[in-house]
């Protein structure tokens, strides 16, 4: 038996739809928890058995928007069977992307660090 060759980027792509399914199936969801949740990215395993999704939130908790996305979970798979076209749809998990929290933080750092530095420089140039 003869195995199929490997369809370049299929993981990106399956993973790209979705993150774009994800984003429709959420935004119906009536979960109070739920505050304005973005999916930032997916990250899908090569056997697509598990998706990990990271997701950022506007307005709410991002903790209890985690807990809510995540007891939604099979519901939300359920809605993705539905919409794609794929044999094997993965299990969810929803996890917050923290990556905007700290690209502020180390801009509040590094904007620190530059006052103190222009503070030094005007003492010693006094």
């Amino acid at each position: 038996m003869r195995h199929k060759r490997a369809i370049p980027n299929r993981g990106f792509r399956v993973a790209d739809q979705i993150q774009r399914d994800l984003s429709e199936l959420i935004r119906e969801l009536k979960d109070p928890r739920i505050g304005m949740a973005t999916i930032s990215g997916i990250e899908v395993t090569p056997d697509y058995a598990h998706a990990k999704v990271f997701f950022t939130v506007l307005i709410g908790d991002p903790q209890a928007t985690e807990e809510a996305l995540n007891e939604a979970a099979g519901f939300l798979r359920n809605g993705l069977f539905k919409r794609l076209q794929i044999h094997t749809v993965p299990t969810l998990h929803f996890h917050f992307d923290r990556t905007t929290e700290r690209a502020s933080e180390m801009s509040a750092l590094i904007a620190r660090a530059n006052a103190t530095r222009a503070a030094d420089d005007d003492l010693t140039n006094d």
